[in-house]
């Protein structure tokens, strides 16, 4: 049995995909790129924000569509599309053969049977379940860094977002099963381990009744061979002085935040359902930055949020030039069904929220250039993720995450490998991205 697969979205779910792709090695399965070689696709979905819902849907038809040229035997949904639209999946996209929920991707290798019997089962266990979690995973990622899962779901219930109501309340995952998941991650060569949930900071408070983030983070710098640590998605209002002492001291952290702030303005942060306001941001940012000096800040913002007015679009520009965020990002508001924003009077018009973003962005844009000319001169560990073009090799700063922030160039006459670790010195800056050269080894 050839089986491919579609993963869509976040990389919360493509933990998700790697942990069935690890589940169906265990059961013999070959995996193939090509659609029209593989007898089941699995197209693991998302449906944050429409165009995400928009792009899930038309890959699941595409997908369908190869029945006629290939040797397809089964079309199965996963994902947060599948668990949030179900019965709409069913009515409307018969070539779907099985639905699997956010909360049962176990039961993929089961679905694939009762497929090729000619069954067209459903998998929707209760998504406030005991996650699913511990099972073998296969990297996708290239081997040198990985995504390690440490949560699932979330109870922050902000009024645009639909994440609640498919992946569920907030469950950590037990931190002795992270560490083996970890160090099994690690003896496979994973250098990098970057932990995600829909919100970091909070984990353990259900498990251990209080925030065991930093004492996570300590037990996984004790790992050997492990290399950098990088956390995503903190809510700043989560961020504690413990918290930034622990990435401050442990030098296998890298100074790195990623602090989704959405907005600035004081009414569209309440009516966000947000639990800061602009002083209380300014406040945390300052102090990440006092606490760890060199601190890379990414951060997101929602533009055209129910009821913003220019008067608030004018305080995000403030405070976007005020905080000069390292990393920023801008998403123009996606009004989503069974959100209470959806209900809100006043929706922004499409062609303002995208002068809002463009506007925003043109700002980071000067901000963001002005930072990477900043850099020359600097010595940087840098992580190589390979090489474009004869002695010629990309790497990645402690201040990039993957697939999302800039990159930096470097000429080597030694052949380097993908998860090598060099000393650079940055020699120039071209708009995001760097150029730099080799100093000497990597060292602790």
């Amino acid at each position: 049995m050839k089986v491919a697969f579609v993963s869509l979205g976040c990389d919360k779910n493509l933990v998700d995909t790697e942990m069935m792709l690890g589940m169906l090695s265990e059961r013999g399965a070959e995996f193939t790129d090509d659609y029209d070689a593989a007898d089941i696709v699995i197209v693991n979905t998302c449906c944050f924000i429409g165009d995400a819902k928009e792009e899930s849907i038309q890959t699941l038809i595409d997908v369908g569509q190869r029945r006629q040229t290939g040797r397809l035997k089964g079309l199965i949904a996963t994902g947060c599309l599948a668990q949030r639209y179900a019965d709409e999946i069913r009515k409307d996209l018969p070539e779907v053969d099985a639905v699997i929920g956010t909360n049962s991707i176990d039961a993929i290798a089961e679905a694939i049977d009762k497929v090729l019997l000619g069954e067209r089962p459903d998998y929707l266990r209760s998504i406030n379940d005991t996650p699913i979690y511990g099972k073998k995973r296969i990297s996708t990622a290239g081997g040198h860094y990985a995504y390690m899962k440490i949560a699932e779901g979330c109870e922050k219930n902000c009024t645009y977002c639909i994440i609640p109501k498919v992946r569920g309340r907030y469950r950590s995952v037990p931190m002795d099963v992270l560490l083996t998941e970890a160090r099994a991650l690690v003896s496979n060569g994973v250098k990098e381990l970057i932990l995600v949930a829909q919100e970091t900071t909070l984990y353990g408070t259900d498990l251990y009744g209080t925030k065991k983030l930093p004492e996570l983070l300590q037990k996984l710098c004790e790992i050997e061979d492990l290399k950098w640590i990088r956390i995503l998605y903190c809510y700043p209002e989560e961020i504690t002085e413990e918290l930034l002492d622990v990435i401050a001291r442990e030098k296998k952290i890298v100074h790195y935040l990623d602090v989704p702030i959405q907005h600035a303005s004081d009414e569209v942060l309440r009516r966000m359902g947000r639990a800061t306001n602009r002083e209380e941001l300014r406040r945390i940012v300052t102090l990440m930055r006092k606490k760890v000096p060199d601190i890379c800040i990414r951060t997101t913002l929602i533009a055209g949020f129910p009821g913003e007015t220019e008067e608030d679009h004018e305080e995000v520009m403030q405070f976007v030039d005020e905080m000069e965020f390292d990393r920023l990002g801008v998403f123009t508001y996606s009004a989503e069904e069974d959100t209470a924003a959806y209900d809100f009077p006043d929706h922004v018009p499409a062609e303002t929220m995208q002068r809002w973003q463009s506007e925003i962005m043109e700002l980071q844009q000067e901000i963001a250039f002005d930072k990477a000319s900043d850099m020359v001169g600097r010595k940087l560990d840098v992580i190589i993720e390979g090489c474009v073009e004869n002695g010629t090799y990309v790497g990645r700063t402690y201040k990039d995450a993957p697939d999302v922030d800039g990159l930096i160039f470097i000429d080597s006459p030694e052949n380097l490998m993908t998860g090598d670790f060099v000393k650079v010195v940055v020699t120039a800056s071209y708009e995001y991205d760097l150029i730099g050269e080799i100093i000497d080894e990597f060292t602790e």
